[in-house]
């Protein structure tokens, strides 16, 4: 019989932790945990049909609405196109050989922007609707209640709607305008572009005839204050020989001037005469001392009369020959300033009026309206994505809200 021999018992295994050896063999015991346990499968909920339902009615239903219009009861639109500037014309003088060359200046950015804001006035829309009837035009029919214009629309419907349909844009070069004009037929598409051009051309005749008008206003006043100076000189210096009864007193005074130098002659000759007799005869008895000193007295009051007339002494200033020459001077001193003047202000009114010719505007069209052979709008899968675009933005928006609410209760 075999005696059993005592081995030494087997050593359980052992773990070195941080804390010590630990005995492997024995069950782990649950250690509490500081995080939360993962979470628990997806389930579908009741919120998760909501939000489906929502979706179909939100984004699905109206985009479904959205194509149904749009390609089975939007009508067609077709567009004419024009483009225009407006040009100014001036020409260069008779002598310049390269006048041909340089007589059109560029287009006035001016000009143009007042043609931008008058293509979308109310006036040029009551105008073109008395020519054409746009209402009729594009009045909406029965199956297209949005693009339509309804047809009982006042003026200020009918200008919103035509800055709708007609789009005016500045063009590539300066002062260029690109105008699209709609209708939902090509043919009234195109008499409204070419109706928008003629009115736009009479609109700048217009413009150039004013600008024309105000530039010699000026001129034309001045030269009638220069007539009415000119013909109120005249009548004056008319007027000044009717009362003299004279023409020239100029005339009239070397005549005049002539009989007093004759009167002085002959009082000398006399008064030779008579110192001669009083030296040869007793005075007082001889006649013809008597006869002499009687002539000389005629002729010194001649001479007295003659002076008067002349202004050299004595007399009223009425009569004197020197206040008349005087005033007739000053009136023909007016009548020659006034010619003078009346010369020089009808020589700047015919400047300005060659001036103002010379730069006229005129609408210089580059792209005459076009006539459609298909229909350019609506857009529909353009249209179509930018509502089917929106409301997905909408719905997850709205979507997310909600959550972020739901969160935080």
């Amino acid at each position: 019989m075999k005696h059993a021999v005592n081995e030494p018992a087997r050593a359980a295994p052992v773990l070195a932790t941080g804390a010590g050896l630990r005995d492997v063999s024995q069950p782990l015991r649950p250690v509490p945990s500081a995080y939360a346990p993962p979470a628990r499968k997806a389930r579908w909920r009741r919120r998760h049909h909501a939000v489906g339902l929502s979706f179909v009615a939100l984004v699905v239903a109206p985009v479904l609405a959205a194509a149904c219009f749009l390609y089975a009861q939007a009508a067609d639109q077709f567009v004419s196109r024009v483009g225009f500037t407006v040009q100014r014309k001036e020409a260069g003088p008779a002598f310049d050989i390269f006048g041909g060359l340089s007589s059109l200046s560029g287009a006035s950015s001016d000009d143009t922007d007042i043609l931008y804001e008058f293509i979308q006035s109310p006036s040029l829309v009551a105008e073109i609707d008395d020519a054409l009837d746009l209402r009729a035009i594009w009045s909406r029919k029965r199956s297209d209640p949005v693009f339509g214009l309804s047809t009982d629309a006042n003026l200020e419907d009918l200008v919103a709607y035509w800055r709708r349909m007609v789009h005016v844009r500045h063009g590539a070069g300066a002062g260029l305008l690109d105008i699209e004009v709609r209708a939902f037929d090509p043919v009234s598409a195109q008499r409204i572009a070419q109706t928008l051009m003629a009115r736009s051309s009479t609109m700048i005749n217009r413009l150039s005839n004013a600008a024309r008008e105000d530039a010699i206003r000026h001129a034309r006043g001045e030269l009638r204050r220069a007539e009415g100076r000119l013909k109120a000189a005249r009548m004056a210096l008319t007027t000044f020989r009717n009362r003299h009864q004279l023409i020239s007193p100029e005339m009239d005074l070397q005549s005049q001037a002539g009989v007093l130098g004759s009167l002085l002659e002959q009082q000398a000759h006399v008064m030779i005469e008579s110192d001669l007799l009083r030296g040869t005869v007793r005075s007082g008895t001889d006649p013809r001392l008597k006869q002499a000193e009687r002539r000389l007295a005629v002729i010194e009051k001649r001479i007295v009369a003659e002076r008067r007339k002349l202004g050299i002494e004595g007399g009223t200033k009425d009569e004197a020959y020197a206040s008349i020459v005087g005033e007739f001077e000053r009136l023909m001193t007016e009548r020659e300033f006034a010619e003078r003047a009346y010369a020089a202000t009808r020589a700047s009114f015919e400047a300005a009026e060659a001036e103002a010719r010379r730069k006229s505007r005129f609408l210089a069209t580059f792209m005459a309206p076009t006539l459609a052979e298909s229909a350019e709008y609506p857009r529909r899968e353009t249209l179509l994505a930018l509502i089917a675009g929106s409301l997905i933005l909408l719905w997850a928006i709205g979507v997310l809200a909600g959550y972020a609410i739901r969160d935080r209760r």
